[in-house]
């Protein structure tokens, strides 16, 4: 990050980590936020400013690059089961990556592919959302409803 820029990205998802409950290991999600970051947005396009991540540019080795980013990939996904992430959203950010792995060993589709989908940030805040439903669940009173949100 040059010139004191920051990244949108490092900074968006502050109020939602400073709303974990005080059991998730802080450092270890700022840690799956780092790697999301620098496999999705670690590189500002000049001119336009869109950010890139390495996962495109190790994209471009055919096969290989694919193949290595999915396994830096699932670094998240082991982080993230340690701090006691569901099942089901476990399962969602498998499927996220063998998607962009599996579309990005597709030569020229994939690398673009890859700079649009960003599974990493995808993950991380499918992390979030649901290290944060305790907490959410926890600020409403007990009579509340909630509405379930389709997206």
């Amino acid at each position: 990050m040059t010139g004191g820029q920051k990244s949108e990205f490092l900074t968006e998802f502050n109020e939602r980590i400073e709303h974990l409950p005080k059991s998730v290991d802080r450092a270890a999600v700022k840690r799956i936020q780092l790697v999301a970051y620098v496999l999705d947005e670690g590189i500002r396009v000049p001119g336009i400013g869109y950010r890139i991540g390495i996962d495109p540019v190790l994209g471009i080795l055919p096969g290989a690059g694919d193949v290595l980013s999915g396994g830096v990939s699932l670094y998240i996904v082991v982080e993230s089961a340690r701090l006691g992430v569901s099942y089901t959203t476990l399962l969602r950010m498998i499927a996220n990556i063998s998607l962009d792995v599996a579309v990005g060993t597709i030569p020229i589709v994939g690398d673009a592919f890859d700079i649009v989908w960003k599974a990493n940030k995808r993950n991380f805040k499918l992390v979030l959302e649901d290290l944060t439903t305790d907490y959410d669940r926890s600020t409403r009173s007990s009579g509340e409803r909630t509405e379930i949100e389709i997206e």
